[in-house]
């Protein structure tokens, strides 16, 4: 009886965490999942001429012992061998549920008080919107929110794959969209 006892607690923790995490959802007023993103999405450079605008997020259901959150936005199609990430802000307070539009242009001042906006692939702090190369078919565009049990203690020139690290290492719980874009 001891024996089973041990071998069904981890399991019960496993099966216990894995609900929790499926409460914790993000939503989105301008992506959705398996959907093509707009214009407003595009990123204006490298050839696109977009309006370079993080879309609106917002998140509910996060789990006992968040104490701040992360938002990513990630491209795992890019022909780069590592993907291509648009957009890491990590640090946002838990009082924080959800980022209006816009909010990862550095310049308009709309991050949280004591977030931390990493700079993205394209070499510039804040949201950087999509932009696949031409005749490269549809890419996956991942949304994703982490609840974390802490602030992260990162350099603010922090490279985006150390700050993954750090997120994912820590995360009690995510939620993504997967939104999509292409260009002819």
């Amino acid at each position: 009886m001891k024996r089973l006892i041990r071998y069904l607690m981890p399991l019960s923790l496993v099966v216990s965490s894995s609900v929790m995490a499926e409460s914790f959802q993000l939503q989105s007023e301008d992506v959705a999942p398996g959907k093509l993103m707009g214009n407003a999405q595009e990123f204006q450079g490298f050839g696109c001429s977009g309006g370079n605008r993080s879309p609106q997020l917002s998140w509910s259901g996060a789990p006992k012992g968040t104490e701040a959150f992360a938002v990513f936005v990630y491209d795992p199609d890019a022909p780069t061998g590592s993907g291509w990430w648009h957009w890491q802000m990590v640090n946002i307070p838990k009082e924080v549920t959800s980022l209006a539009a816009g909010s990862g242009d550095a310049a308009k001042g709309m991050a949280p008080t004591g977030a931390l906006t990493i700079r993205n692939d394209y070499g510039v702090t804040g949201f950087g919107g999509a932009c696949p190369p031409k005749g490269h078919g549809v890419h996956r565009y991942q949304f994703t929110v982490f609840a974390l049990p802490g602030k992260l203690d990162l350099p603010k020139d922090a490279s985006p794959a150390l700050t993954g690290y750090m997120v994912r290492a820590s995360a009690l719980a995510s939620s993504t969209i997967e939104a999509l874009y292409k260009r002819d």
